[in-house]
């Protein structure tokens, strides 16, 4: 794959993205640079002053971007499924589910899930079933989904998903991103048993300097964790505009297939998009199903327009 920048992403005139968790971090220049290209944006995000700021900001620097925020909170189950019926666009050509948590101390979230699951698996499950019908209608609509190459450190268990019988909060969001890979391997298949066109794939960002590895560490007041953190983003991070180029790559190459799941160059921490190595296990159409299943059956989204 030739070195690929921010100038390739293909004109977006005219179409819709919707990108959660967009108000910093990696999501930013991901909704940015959609903007950039033409596309009406959606910051869809837990904080409203955030999100506002954040929209002033985008239009500060792309003035003629079409932008605008919509208040989502994943942990509430209530609030995914308030966002989906207020979102009244006649296409949904992007939905990128960016916005997540990472190795925080257990929490739960409105609806009972243990919080990171809660927020990066199973409210994305809902608000993806719950926008399907906009994608669907939309010729060549994507969803693309953030993971991590954190991933391998952990499989999903369906027994126990909230982690609960042993919980470690690293080892907790590993669990997550397996989740999203094994959520984007599932949607992919069931797409394409039921003849659409919405490209389904998966992104990660390396090591990118953002705020989500710190928020663990202040939530517990490790302040020497947070430090650690801080040098080792300035030793050997890459900056969260560098983090969205694999996230807009396979929001836009024309090459990117149902499933393929998008990296970066240098073992997978920093540099361009390039293909990206997986677990295994995330291919496993078993697990993905159960995974699914389990999913339906604790959100009561259930994806009636795709073939099982």
């Amino acid at each position: 794959m030739a070195a690929w920048t921010v100038s390739d992403i293909p004109d977006q005139t005219g179409r819709v993205a919707v990108v959660t968790g967009s108000n910093g971090g990696v999501g930013y220049p991901v909704a940015r640079e959609f903007a950039r290209r033409g596309a009406h944006v959606v910051l869809a995000c837990r904080s409203e002053r955030r999100g506002t700021e954040a929209c002033a900001r985008l239009r500060a620097e792309v003035p003629a971007a079409g932008v605008e925020f919509r208040p989502l909170d994943l942990a509430e189950l209530a609030s995914v499924r308030d966002f989906a019926r207020s979102f009244a666009a006649d296409r949904l050509d992007l939905l990128v589910n960016n916005a997540g948590v990472m190795a925080l101390p257990y929490r739960e979230t409105a609806d009972g899930f243990e919080m990171q699951m809660g927020v990066n698996h199973f409210g994305h499950f809902a608000l993806t079933g719950l926008l399907l019908p906009k994608l669907l209608a939309t010729p060549g609509a994507r969803v693309v989904s953030v993971s991590s190459i954190a991933h391998l450190a952990a499989r999903v268990d369906p027994a126990d998903l909230g982690s609960r019988s042993d919980y470690r909060p690293f080892r907790a969001y590993a669990r997550t991103k397996s989740a999203n890979l094994l959520f984007v391997h599932e949607l992919a298949r069931r797409l394409a048993a039921s003849g659409s066109d919405v490209v389904a794939a998966a992104a990660h960002p390396g090591y990118a300097a953002t705020n989500l590895q710190l928020v663990g560490p202040r939530m517990e007041g490790r302040r020497l964790a947070e430090r650690l953190n801080l040098l080792g983003y300035r030793a050997f991070a890459q900056s969260a505009d560098q983090g969205a180029l694999p996230v807009l790559f396979a929001a836009t190459a024309p090459e990117v297939r149902p499933d393929a799941f998008i990296g970066t160059r240098l073992q997978g921490w920093r540099g361009g998009p390039a293909r990206s190595w997986r677990a295994r296990w995330t291919l496993d159409d078993a697990a993905s199903e159960g995974l699914w299943e389990h999913s339906v059956k604790l959100t009561g989204v259930a994806y009636e327009a795709l073939a099982p």
